[in-house]
């Protein structure tokens, strides 16, 4: 007769002996909501977007002061603050007038912050969070199958961290019912854990067209800020859409398709004509990328100094391209708050595939990353338009 282990089910805190762990994950929870909280200026930031070796983020951090008591050794009549005669709501400090604020060196203590490095794997999923390819729908003549893990199936051997917890118990308890027991029991046997097979699942095919302005122009901000929001666009599309198809479009006078390291390193030259990306984007379109097979989105970035004569032509242009995309965003560079812009023209579309934001500086990106890869609001009238 082989002898059976007991498992005893207990409610006891076990929290204290998991306080390591414990401590670690809230450390990686300040982490998070420390990059939530720097987001515009981490996004922008020129060392991250230009680091191509996978190394570490440095994240600014607060401590946070632990709480804890503190015994009287000397047995008087008080345990708190000041000599014992304090009541509920007196104030027991105020920080000098001016402390750390001002110019001039100061005297009286800072806050206690430090850096925490996380990967940029970590920093692109906060990043990302809540970000989708909007109105993504299924093009039934042309899928495309991909491979994903579907937890379908549950079995009695597998890995811990794939235990059901309710199931295992359930069988407990059933088995203890049927054997007469009162207390449940945990044996090997009632042990159920979740199992994984690997489906081919139907996934629609999409096509992005990243447009940039790069005539002369765009000078040095105007040029950043344009890389800025296309390298977390291609690098949020990457991650998120395998099969998506990215197709890099540059233009002043004359539009041409580019490699994706022309396009991110391309010198700015010349006249700007912005009807030209947009005719070109409508070719490609029409020739390799139809809208039965593909879902389409545009996106087009400039400082908003188009051609005078060319703004009606690229206005009726823009109009073509939104009933064949399912989305279209055009996002203007323009730190001066100049009126005489090409923006103007863009407000009579109103349309709610038709979406628009205005930088004026490089917190603005990561707003305008949300708003263009957003979800439709369906019934909406009208374009939609970010300003800071």
């Amino acid at each position: 007769m082989t002898a059976k282990r007991l498992f005893l089910l207990s409610r006891e805190d076990w929290s204290l002996h998991r306080k390591g762990q414990l401590d670690q994950l809230r450390h990686q929870e300040r982490v998070r909501e420390a990059i939530r909280e720097n987001l515009s200026d981490l996004i922008s930031e020129e060392s991250i977007i230009l680091n191509q070796n996978g190394q570490k983020v440095k994240v600014p951090i607060r401590t946070l002061e632990e709480v804890r008591f503190r015994f009287n050794r000397d047995k008087q009549s008080h345990v708190g603050q000041g000599d014992g005669t304090g009541q509920p709501g007196d104030i027991i400090g105020r920080a000098a007038p001016g402390a750390g604020q001002g110019p001039g060196a100061g005297d009286q203590p800072g806050e206690d912050v430090y850096e925490a490095e996380v990967s940029e794997e970590e920093l692109a999923a906060i990043v990302f969070e809540g970000w989708e390819l909007p109105d993504l729908k299924q093009k039934e003549p042309d899928q495309l199958p991909a491979e994903r893990p579907v937890f379908d199936d549950i079995r009695k051997r597998g890995l811990m961290g794939n235990l059901d917890k309710k199931r295992t118990y359930l069988e407990s308890l059933k088995r203890t019912l049927r054997e007469g027991g009162a207390t449940p029991t945990l044996l090997p046997e009632d042990l159920r854990f979740k199992t994984w097979n690997d489906r081919e699942l139907p996934q629609s095919k999409a096509a992005v067209f990243a447009m940039m302005d790069t005539s002369g122009s765009m000078g040095t901000f105007q040029k950043w800020m344009a890389r800025a929001f296309f390298y977390w666009m291609v690098r949020f599309l990457k991650t998120r859409y395998p099969y998506v198809e990215t197709v890099f479009l540059a233009h002043h006078t004359e539009a041409m398709q580019v490699t994706e390291e022309q396009f991110f390193h391309r010198v700015e030259s010349g006249g700007t004509r912005c009807s030209s990306v947009y005719e070109l984007a409508l070719q490609l379109m029409e020739t390799r990328y139809p809208a039965q097979q593909y879902n389409l989105y545009a996106y087009h970035f400039t400082d908003g100094d188009n051609l005078p004569s060319d703004n009606e032509p690229t206005v009726e242009l823009i109009r073509r391209l939104i009933e064949a995309c399912n989305r279209v965003g055009y996002g203007e560079i323009n730190p001066h708050a100049r009126s005489n812009t090409l923006m103007q023209h863009m407000r009579s579309i109103q349309h709610p595939a038709f979406v628009t934001a205005t930088f004026r500086s490089k917190e603005d990106i990561h707003p305008a990353l949300k708003h263009f890869f957003s979800r439709s609001t369906a019934g909406e009238g009208g374009s939609r338009h970010a300003t800071p």
